[in-house]
């Protein structure tokens, strides 16, 4: 009942005066809604990088081959070619503890014809039946590849959503064919559109193939782009995409018997791969799965205790994890510039409630001679501090979210809805309401009765 009684007494306090009452949260309410509108946005930033990145394969780990010096010329990561499809296999198959699926992975380039159009993509890549799922690829319509015909080197491909629409406006391309390089694939699949990537490329330019199609078919074992069908050259009649290609020449996985540190770039780069993408458990963490896939790697590779890795691994969250930090330092820079509007409206309710003890010493002194004690005066006037900071972070919270939907849909920008936000708002509030209401509570707490009351 006491605490009851308190509280209508702040009430009638506070509504003495109204507009000077409104016009004491206004720093407040400013500052609050500052914190929660850019706290929204910040947040809807690092879910659209989040996003992105989820579509490239954010739990994925890239394996590239080591750089090469050539001539005082170094190549860079990738230079030495030293990675075999074998490795792949032996991840997979050895470090199940931290890995869920490997691929190699190849590339190819040229253009690509249907009938008399044609078109350029931005990459013609090659991988096994699990690459759909490690790149986070998506089937619209038809049907991944299988086993079967990357161990064929089956003449079947995907079409990402640009080349569908440039070449196969007007028909369905499941079933169409399509040439490469003079060679003829057929279009099993059409893959979802993911859009662009971190870098503004568009990843729906693509056909998707099994990485011994484009081996054995757009390179062949001597690096020949033709198809050979009864034993004639046939690169531009239609051909059947079940027709395997004879591979008793060419082996798939051989065995790493060449010291990679030559000098030079392994010459054989039709036994080898561009790169393995491996998909992890923990994408979070990937420092325990690339341990392990290190000396699964380096056994595979024969490489003796004290030789330099021929290859280098690269967590791909990284570049995530440091685009999503670069968002976030830029939230917290501006929520600090935020947070000094809220310190000078914590400065004017302190003013303000100065103010108030003057003009109500006389009430004050009249309470504490009939009986109010110096802490029910303290805390009369820290919880009309309080109220005051607690009604500008409500009236915050709703104009900084305001803000933040105005700011979406006029410059298109990503937020998100932040409970945290609104938690810290009113948190703040309240501790801003303690912290500059205690003087002048205190204040008015030790006055004097006597005096009080001679006040005038």
């Amino acid at each position: 009942m006491r605490y009851a009684t308190l509280f209508l007494t702040c009430l009638r306090g506070l509504v003495r005066n109204p507009m000077r009452a409104a016009l004491t949260v206004l720093g407040i309410v400013i500052g609050i809604a500052a914190v929660v509108a850019i706290m929204e946005i910040g947040e809807g930033s690092k879910q659209q990088i989040a996003d992105k990145f989820s579509s490239l394969g954010a739990n994925v780990v890239n394996i590239f081959g080591a750089s090469v010096s050539t001539s005082g010329v170094n190549s860079g990561m990738g230079g030495r070619a030293s990675l075999f499809p074998s490795d792949a296999d032996a991840i997979m198959q050895e470090c199940t503890d931290t890995v869920i699926s490997a691929s190699p992975l190849v590339r190819a380039s040229g253009q690509v014809i249907v009938g008399n159009l044609n078109w350029s993509p931005n990459s013609i890549k090659g991988g096994n039946e699990h690459y759909l799922d490690i790149e986070g690829w998506e089937v619209e319509k038809g049907r991944a590849f299988t086993k079967s015909q990357v161990d064929s080197a089956a003449r079947v491909c995907l079409i990402g959503q640009t080349i569908a629409k440039e070449l196969y406006a007007n028909q369905d391309p499941i079933g169409q064919d399509i040439r490469i390089k003079d060679v003829v694939f057929t279009i099993i699949g059409v893959l979802a559109s993911k859009g662009a990537d971190g870098m503004g490329n568009d990843q729906d330019d693509c056909l998707i193939l099994p990485w011994t199609s484009i081996r054995t078919r757009l390179m062949g074992a001597s690096g020949s782009a033709t198809i050979t069908k009864g034993g004639a050259a046939n690169s531009t009649s239609k051909v059947s995409s079940t027709d395997t290609f004879s591979t008793s020449a060419v082996n798939f996985y051989p065995g790493c018997d060449l010291q990679p540190f030559s000098g030079a770039p392994h010459p054989l780069r039709t036994r080898t791969v561009d790169s393995i993408l491996v998909k992890i458990r923990n994408g979070e963490n990937a420092t325990p799965a690339m341990d392990e896939m290190t000396p699964v790697l380096r056994r595979q590779h024969k490489l003796e205790p004290g030789v330099l890795d021929d290859f280098e691994l690269r967590d791909r969250s990284q570049f995530a994890k440091m685009m999503t930090g670069t968002s976030e330092t830029m939230s917290n820079l501006l929520i600090a510039v935020a947070m000094i509007s809220l310190i000078v409206g914590g400065v004017g309710i302190m003013n303000i409630m100065m103010v108030s003890v003057t003009e109500r010493t006389r009430e004050i002194g009249l309470r504490m001679a009939v009986g109010a004690r110096p802490r029910d005066i303290m805390q009369q006037f820290l919880l009309e501090a309080v109220l005051l900071c607690l009604v500008g972070g409500v009236i915050g919270i709703i104009v900084g979210r305001i803000a933040s939907q105005l700011v979406s849909s006029h410059y298109g920008w990503p937020v998100a809805s932040s409970p945290a936000a609104m938690a810290l708002s009113v948190t703040v509030a309240a501790v801003i309401g303690i912290i500059f209401g205690w003087y002048p509570a205190y204040k008015a707490s030790r006055l004097d009765p006597i005096e009080a009351l001679h006040h005038e």
